[in-house]
């Protein structure tokens, strides 16, 4: 998956908005206004890296099996994973993993939040 398609698909994401709270070069993804992934924008050699929100005992199984996939860089690295794009990771995973990552931002909701999401 490119970076063109990384986004393209973020924003498909129900009540999905993008934009630059950090630098200009990191694009974050927010859900009920709480990031589900960001990207920097100035790959690095060569790679662009997506971080994403993951349950932690996914996270550690797909780290054991992806070389694309790593702690991640500048959050808890323990809930969130970096994913190299056009790596060994296949676009159908990192698609499962952006959904999964918003499910996660749902899920620590409070419920009200979850049910308002839920209704759009």
């Amino acid at each position: 998956m490119n970076i063109e398609e990384f986004r393209e698909y973020c924003l498909t994401i129900k009540g999905a908005a993008e934009s630059f709270p950090f630098k200009q070069n990191i694009l974050v993804f927010k859900v009920m206004d709480k990031m589900f992934a960001y990207i920097h924008l100035e790959p690095k050699d060569g790679i662009f890296k997506a971080d994403m929100k993951c349950d932690p005992e996914k996270s550690a199984n797909l780290r054991n099996r992806y070389e694309g996939v790593n702690r991640g860089t500048h959050t808890t690295y323990l809930t969130w994973n970096t994913v190299m794009l056009e790596n060994d990771v296949p676009d159908k995973l990192i698609k499962q993993l952006i959904q999964h990552s918003v499910e996660e931002v749902i899920k620590q909701l409070p419920k009200k939040k979850q049910q308002e999401y839920n209704e759009m």
